[in-house]
């Protein structure tokens, strides 16, 4: 985006869950591409702790939200786009693992706790980014959807996870859609097994289909943050619909 005055203004990105692993590895390399970057989170310790960083020249922006509250999500975006007066990227990706144990003994509250964040949350934070970038000008910008490899095929004893995770990518496919009208790219990322909260117990030993525990690799969220630089640095005439990146040797492939 270029200024009046022709200098080329920072391209604002707002990353969800971006305390911590896959989120804060992607906010850090899309600052030090030079995007300004909202940084929103429940903690905002984390946030703060990286808006921070004097080389980052006030493009870091920490900003507490709750993904599951449409009201909180509402009130974040509209200060982010008070602060920077646009957006042009939306790094969808804050989520929550399953409950523990069987699903047959979960309560209500369990499922709708991974219900809220990583499907609700997912659109109310989509929904959000829509109606700023197809009103703003220069109109239009791109959303990620962090999905997992989870969307395409289980693990067991996943269901709340798995099922938040293949509605993502309906999300993502109708959306893409949708956002064709208003010069808005959508798509997704798929990661399987990086270092963050989430996957961290992955190198200790998790279920397989067999029956089976086995460790299995992880790969640097660094990684993960320079896909998602990669994708968001694309121009608008071109979209990465799904993007997949993972440690070469975990069981996907022939998973089951």
């Amino acid at each position: 985006m270029t200024q009046a005055n022709g200098i080329q203004a920072p391209r604002v990105a707002i990353v969800t869950g971006a305390g911590s692993g896959i989120g804060k590895a992607a906010a850090l390399e899309l600052l030090r591409n030079g995007w300004s970057v909202a940084l929103l989170g429940r903690r905002i310790e984390p946030l703060r702790a990286i808006a921070s960083d004097n080389a980052f020249e006030l493009r870091a922006f920490a900003v507490p939200c709750d993904v599951s509250d449409p009201h909180a999500v509402a009130s974040a975006f509209d200060a982010v786009a008070a602060r920077f007066g646009r957006l042009d990227l939306l790094f969808n990706n804050a989520g929550v693992g399953n409950p523990p144990g069987s699903f047959e003994t979960w309560t209500p509250e369990q499922w709708r706790g991974t219900v809220d964040v990583n499907l609700n949350g997912m659109f109310f934070c989509l929904q959000r980014a829509f109606r700023i970038m197809s009103t703003q000008t220069p109109r239009g910008g791109r959303i990620i959807n962090n999905g997992s490899l989870s969307a395409w095929v289980p693990r067991p004893n996943s269901i709340a996870y798995t099922a938040t995770k293949h509605a993502v990518t309906g999300l993502t496919r109708c959306a893409a859609l949708d956002g064709r009208a208003y010069d808005i790219a959508v798509g997704q990322i798929d990661v399987g097994n990086a270092h963050s909260a989430l996957a961290g117990h992955m190198a200790r030993g998790v279920p397989q289909a067999n029956g089976e525990l086995a460790e299995e690799p992880l790969i640097d969220a660094e990684i993960v943050g320079c896909s998602v630089a990669y994708m968001a640095n694309l121009p608008l005439d071109a979209n990465v619909l799904f993007h997949t990146v993972m440690a070469t040797k975990m069981p996907f492939v022939g998973r089951g």
